[in-house]
């Protein structure tokens, strides 16, 4: 009997280190479970990028989707967000919605929304970074990002006031957020 009771223990035990192995690839957001599906070095940034998109969602066709990006030879956020507003506002199709730096913590925040066209369908794209330094070396970022599909300007205002409605909570769950570690295996 005690044998059989040992047995089980030691199957319970490799069961939830198999179980949090394969959490350690999903990630839980406003709601939402997200699914690790591409993760490679950036040849741009020498950092690895991690893509998450839901489970039914591939990185050629997403409607939400979670990134995490090591920039390892970036070193300053406030910096580096900086650029990317001034980038955002000379953009025609992009549209600032607002930018948050802490100087005493190191991070910044930018959310902004670009209108696109994927398949001949209209969209407009919710985008919410966060930038803040890396433990050892360089910075990490945190990406949120959600396309609205649309059709005539009652759908654009709809959009407009979701963006309007949840912009400020999104933001306050990116701060108090902790940015997940990279996972370096190529997908």
């Amino acid at each position: 009997m005690k044998t059989n009771f040992f047995v089980y223990i030691i199957l319970l035990l490799a069961y939830l280190v198999c179980v949090q192995a394969a959490k350690a690839e999903n990630i839980h957001f406003n709601n939402d479970v997200y699914v690790l599906k591409s993760s490679q070095i950036s040849t741009e940034n020498k950092g690895y990028e991690n893509e998450y998109f839901q489970n039914n969602e591939t990185k050629d066709s997403w409607t939400k989707m979670i990134g995490i990006y090591y920039l390892p030879e970036k070193k300053d956020p406030i910096n580096y967000a900086n650029d990317e507003d001034k980038k955002i506002e000379t953009k025609e199709n992009v549209a600032l919605i607002k930018f948050i730096e802490n100087k005493k913590q190191d991070k910044a925040l930018i959310s902004y929304l670009e209108n696109g066209e994927e398949n001949g369908k209209k969209f407009f794209e919710y985008n919410l970074y966060k930038y803040e330094k890396h433990p050892t070396k360089g910075m990490m970022v945190l990406r949120f990002a959600k396309k609205y599909f649309f059709r005539t300007n009652e759908e654009i205002t709809k959009i407009g006031q979701e963006v309007k409605k949840i912009n400020d909570d999104l933001m306050e769950q990116f701060i108090i957020t902790s940015i997940p570690p990279i996972v370096e295996k190529s997908i």
